[in-house]
């Protein structure tokens, strides 16, 4: 995928620099008019490349899916003493098996939720590399009993990259849709979220399709689970 969006833009490039240099040429020749348009196409051509390159890092900020099932992320928990439920977290990105970004931080609740951003493109333009591809967004904590969760605020990290380089490609997208039609299916939000619970341990897949798939890695986990659906049903319920 990433060859691609260098050569388009550097051929683009050369050949604009090209253009630009030959109407300089004719302008020092005496040739104004002449020099001019060379010159100005020449700078059409240079500024579509930039483009193209600028759109081409802004891509780069996603990650491709694949073919099959993988992880994504781990995600593990510390209660911080002296708190009813507030935890350390760390999390994890695991990009093409190997360990990513790791983001640290607290948060307060009873679950964590994590959503992504998926995209996938229209046949033609996987020729250019552009496999579905996915991003982490960001991190919710969740409370079970909706009052608390309608008058407490929930703990929110951001998980998107550092550095957001380029040009934001899916407003040219939309705006371009009906003329140059790259994207099969809208870009869509995918989320998913577990209990929190000292100690706990979780790894975050992701299918072929996009859908975030957590599991549990150590006992405590487990344990956190296997109690979560009946305390999740007994407090989710609304009272009588």
């Amino acid at each position: 995928m990433v060859w691609w969006w260098w050569i388009i833009p550097g051929v683009v490039g050369v050949i604009g620099l090209a253009i630009a240099l030959s109407g300089l040429g004719w302008m020092f020749r005496g040739r104004p008019f002449k020099g001019g348009r060379g010159v100005l196409g020449g700078g059409v051509f240079l500024a579509i490349g930039a483009i193209v390159a600028l759109i081409g890092l802004n891509i780069q900020t996603y990650h491709r899916l694949g073919e099959a099932q993988r992880q994504v992320a781990t995600i593990s928990f510390e209660k911080v003493q002296g708190t009813e439920r507030t935890y350390d977290v760390t999390l994890t990105e695991i990009v093409d098996g190997s360990p990513g970004a790791t983001h640290t931080f607290q948060a307060t609740g009873d679950d964590w939720m994590i959503s992504s951003r998926v995209i996938r493109w229209k046949s033609w333009a996987t020729v250019l590399g552009l496999d579905a591809q996915y991003r982490l967004d960001r991190f919710d904590s969740r409370y079970r009993d909706i009052t608390t969760a309608q008058t407490t605020p929930p703990s929110v990290y951001d998980l998107r990259p550092a550095r957001r380089t380029g040009v934001d490609f899916l407003p040219i997208v939309r705006a371009t849709g009906d003329r140059l039609p790259l994207v099969d299916t809208p870009e869509h939000g995918q989320a998913v979220y577990w209990p929190m619970a000292d100690g706990a341990s979780y790894r975050i897949d992701i299918t072929a399709q996009g859908q975030l798939l957590p599991d549990e890695v150590n006992e405590a986990a487990a344990e956190a689970v296997a109690t979560w659906g009946t305390t999740r049903v007994a407090n989710e319920q609304p009272a009588d």
